[in-house]
This record gives structure tokens, C-alpha cells and sequence, in this order.
């Protein structure tokens, strides 16, 4: 068994920490100083957000919704959120299946080159 305070861990703003990883999820702890936000984003797997600490307001599909401690968020792979902090927060992520389909870390290194290939071809000039 391991055990993590999430609640106590010495977290720096926008340096999300891994706890831990492996192909069953992922998960995540980040802190989110009071009127901050992560910007609109979606990952490749289903996505649940639980807030440890503080309030946040999350943004998906038109809706908008405020939670605090204990209130947990759900999104589906793809699925476009925005969080912004409307106290200093303290998130928990979970990201399952890890990593999900399309993520850059499920392909194989050929489609890796391939899709490197594929980015100079369409870069600006």
C-alpha cells in the first residue's frame, strides 16, 4: 500500500505532479492560485477532477459549474473544460485508460516519426 497527504504535499503553481502511473490511470495533483485558470483543454482519456481544496469554477459543453472541496467533475475523452480558481485550489486528476487513444504516448515510435514527418510538412514556411 502507498499513501499520499494529498492535502499536504509542498505543490508549486502550474507544475501539475504525477502521484502515480501505470496502464491502468494516471493521477495527478496540481495547485491553481485564486484567479487563475487552465485554459480550454481536453485529453485523450476520460478525465475526473476532484477538488481537495479551495473552489473552482469549470466550464464545459455551454455549462458552468462551481465546486469545492469534495465535489468531483467528470469529462469524457475529448470532451473541451476550462477550470479557473476562484480561491486557491488544490486539484486531484484522475486520467484512465492511461494513456488513452490518440495520446502521443500510446503510439509506437514509427507512428511517432511518421506524424513528426507529417507536422514539418504542414509547418508555415
Amino acid at each position: 500500500m502507498q499513501v499520499t497527504d494529498v492535502a499536504g504535499l509542498a505543490l508549486e503553481p502550474h507544475k501539475p505532479q504525477i502521484l502515480a502511473s501505470n496502464d491502468a490511470a494516471r493521477v495527478v495533483t496540481i495547485a491553481l492560485p485564486a484567479g487563475e485558470e487552465m485554459q480550454t483543454h481536453e485529453v485523450h482519456e476520460h478525465a475526473w477532477v476532484v477538488v481537495v481544496a479551495g473552489t473552482v469554477e469549470i466550464e464545459a459543453g455551454g455549462r458552468s459549474e462551481a465546486g469545492g472541496p469534495g465535489v468531483l467533475f467528470e469529462f469524457e475523452p475529448g470532451e473541451a473544460h476550462s477550470v479557473s480558481a476562484q480561491e486557491d485550489a488544490r486539484l486531484l486528476l484522475f486520467l484512465a485508460p492511461w494513456p488513452g487513444d490518440g495520446h502521443p504516448g500510446s503510439m509506437s515510435l514509427d507512428d511517432k516519426a511518421h506524424a513528426r514527418k507529417r507536422a514539418r510538412e504542414h509547418r508555415p514556411s
